[in-house]
């Protein structure tokens, strides 16, 4: 009876409420027999213009007297013509996004390196006060203490001199890659 049951359960007909559904039952569908192989299929050819013919054959000529069926004959290659320039501004309105986005891409890239640059010049400026003031000599003593407090002022001199040659070098060098750009 449990056979039964099953095949029942198995009969019954699944509504599908939304996409998750579907795609669950897309998916156990392939999984019932992982043996098949699976058809993908191939993504579309890109559009082209057919060549220009080499001969023209029906010329047409701007004396009197066209038959009835010549008008068919224009309107044909009339709508031909359209469709190639329809194509060729769809196709350079195509390549004017694509080269906007990639230019955009590159504007992105180069602001957020940029951003990281002056961060980084940031950190190793902040790392450089604090090894400076890591280093300085810590004594108890009040006698030692007037004549290392001079020797210590001018080595903090030394080192913001050092720090703004440094911060001169580094300006420059945004200067320069500024104006490589």
């Amino acid at each position: 009876m449990d056979d039964k049951e099953a095949k029942k359960e198995e009969k019954k007909p699944i509504v599908v409420k939304n996409a998750t559904d579907l795609q669950r039952l897309k998916l156990e569908k392939l999984m019932k027999n992982p043996e098949k192989p699976v058809v993908i299929p191939e993504p579309p050819k890109q559009k082209s213009l057919a060549a220009p013919p080499d001969f023209v054959r029906n010329v047409m000529g701007s004396s009197a007297g066209a038959g009835s069926g010549e008008f068919h004959v224009y309107r044909h290659l009339r709508r031909k013509e359209y469709a190639r320039q329809k194509f060729i501004q769809e196709k350079s309105e195509k390549e004017k996004l694509d080269e906007e986005y990639h230019k955009k891409i590159e504007e992105n890239r180069k602001a957020a390196e940029q951003k990281t640059a002056k961060k980084r010049a940031k950190r190793l400026k902040q790392k450089m006060k604090a090894k400076l003031k890591g280093k300085k000599p810590k004594t108890n003593n009040t006698a030692n203490n007037s004549s290392q407090s001079d020797s210590d002022s001018n080595s903090e001199d030394e080192a913001n001199e050092n720090e703004e040659g440094e911060n001169k070098d580094s300006s420059e060098n945004k200067n320069e890659e500024t104006v490589k750009l």
